[in-house]
């Protein structure tokens, strides 16, 4: 698409940092939406902590979904409907403006699935992150049922975390083998262009 070229020339000349500025925004929204939940803060501060973490959130949703392309672009497109669907089921479920009544993690659990998928097929992140976000993925899924995720918790919650945190670690601190990325991409842009 002519609309995301700029944005795969930017990812495709410093993958690495476009995954550490993913870390960064992901360690954002890590603080803010532990300090939302926290039950520490009220009025207008709770309402700043809330959107930030919904703004910071999106943008790892954006920043990821650039950085998955190479890998699938299926995949990657339908992960950032999930991780996008759930930031406007977070953001907007205290208004009632959101058509649907399905709790937000919900959504964040298909979308850490689908990304477990795609950093298990990549070849610049290492495994382990996969599996450990498959682990978080079937962790938020629990509360597609209220009595379930009542059942489950707080090991749901524990699922999310040891799966969540390193991957926001090593985006922030490592980033992506920059090398193996540019492979994966090189190699997806000459497909493309046999296919078309």
């Amino acid at each position: 698409m002519p609309l995301l070229q700029p944005f795969d020339r930017l990812a495709t000349a410093s993958p690495r940092n476009w995954a550490r500025l993913a870390g960064f925004f992901y360690l954002v929204n890590t603080a803010t939406s532990l300090a939302s939940f926290s039950g520490k803060l009220h009025g207008t501060l709770l309402t700043a902590s809330s959107i930030t973490a919904s703004i910071s959130y999106t943008t790892v949703v954006l920043l990821l979904w650039i950085l998955f392309r190479p890998v699938s672009r299926t995949i990657s497109l339908l992960a950032a409907i999930f991780g996008l669907l759930g930031c406007a089921d977070e953001a907007f479920w205290r208004t009632g403006l959101f058509p649907f009544h399905i709790h937000s993690l919900v959504f964040f659990g298909f979308y850490c699935t689908l990304l477990a998928v795609l950093i298990l097929r990549s070849t610049f992140l290492p495994n382990l992150l996969g599996w450990l976000l498959a682990l978080a993925g079937a962790g938020w899924l629990t509360f597609v049922s209220p009595r379930l995720s009542t059942l489950c918790s707080p090991y749901n919650y524990v699922a999310g975390g040891i799966g969540e945190i390193p991957l926001m670690l090593w985006l922030l601190l490592v980033g992506v083998n920059a090398n193996r990325w540019k492979e994966l991409d090189e190699s997806g842009q000459s497909s493309h262009s046999v296919i078309s």
